[in-house]
């Protein structure tokens, strides 16, 4: 592409680099130059304008912009018509933004010229939200370079894992210390957390602050109220893989994938199974509806996401998230870990 000052006589074609106003002429930047405005033009004095020239094999923006993001399309996404060399992706249902950095990242270093954006990975999204946009920052691109960055994506770099578990099990241990009006509020913030998601709660049970009760409630979460995703919380929040919840699961025959999460509030976070069903000890902070690592873990699940122990342990760049008031201390003032 030629950019750079040209006469005016010699415009019409080109495209308008800035935008320029004189009388009753507004040419508007990323124009195409026609014969009549570059004559009004240089009748109202202008004898030289900044504008583009697109040469052999260039791409201009809108098709380029176009190009790329369709290409980086994957399920449950669509992509707009170009303007002024961008181009919007947007979610077509709720669910979690799933997407590869490090495709990404080389289609952002093939040039300076091309240009993607991105909601961070694994981020809730719902129908309608934009995830992603690209631009074009110059009028066109070579097409060697758009093909290199064509090549870079991959088809689907980007997706939507829409929202499948949608029957919530949950499970509340009891002691005397634990007022039973805390579990009813941790009850209502858990349904508007699930809103957004169509999930809800289709069963809940309180019992003993025991191995052998959460087995049991386990069980009959699962294979009586047809729960396929349970979230266990704890009176006291679990400190040990050999504490009340995780020898629950167990005892349940289910296995603990990972306890512990680098995200902070959330910590105390627990990811296991029965059988297929995700099972989520949850972290104290999960009683309040600020966000925290419990978000992170259940939203993913819902989606029918996979979560690893390697999934988790790669929170903690990013996972120091705001204070919350359901802590009984401030982090800097010492506080304990048996409410996180």
């Amino acid at each position: 592409m030629r950019f750079g000052p040209v006469p005016v006589a010699a415009a019409a074609g080109l495209i308008s680099a800035h935008t320029v106003r004189r009388a009753d002429i507004t040419l508007r930047k990323g124009a195409v130059i026609g014969e009549a405005v570059a004559a009004g033009l240089a009748q109202a004095g202008v004898s030289e304008i900044v504008a583009a020239a697109l040469e052999a094999g260039d791409v201009g923006e809108d098709a380029a912009a176009a190009r790329l993001a369709d290409r980086l399309r994957g399920p449950n996404l669509r992509v707009e018509a170009p303007f002024t060399g961008r181009c919007n992706l947007f979610a077509e249902a709720a669910g979690v933004l799933t997407l590869d950095p490090a495709r990404i990242d080389a289609v952002n270093a093939v040039s300076e010229a091309v240009t993607v954006a991105t909601l961070p990975r694994f981020r809730p999204v719902v129908e309608g939200e934009m995830v992603a946009t690209v631009k074009i920052i110059p009028y066109a691109v070579p097409g060697a370079v758009l093909a290199h960055a064509c090549a870079a994506a991959e088809d689907g770099a980007l997706a939507v894992a829409p929202y499948r578990r949608r029957r919530v099990g949950v499970v509340s241990t009891r002691l005397p210390s634990l007022k039973e009006g805390t579990i009813d509020k941790t009850l209502r913030v858990l349904s508007d957390r699930l809103a957004p998601t169509g999930a809800a709660i289709v069963a809940e049970t309180r019992v003993a602050h025991a191995d052998e009760a959460v087995a049991a409630s386990l069980a009959a979460m699962i294979n009586d109220a047809g729960a396929d995703l349970v979230v266990v919380f704890g009176a006291s929040a679990i400190a040990d893989r050999r504490d009340v919840i995780p020898a629950g699961i167990e005892a349940a025959g289910g296995r603990v994938a990972h306890l512990g999460m680098p995200v902070d509030p959330g910590n105390l976070l627990l990811v296991g199974a029965c059988g297929d069903v995700p099972v989520i000890g949850a972290p104290g902070c999960a009683r309040s509806p600020k966000e925290n690592g419990f978000d992170w873990i259940l939203h993913r699940l819902l989606a029918d996401l996979t979560v690893t122990r390697a999934d988790i342990v790669a929170l903690g760049v990013g996972g120091l998230l705001m204070e919350i008031v359901s802590r009984p201390q401030p982090r800097a003032g010492g506080a304990t870990a048996s409410d996180e």
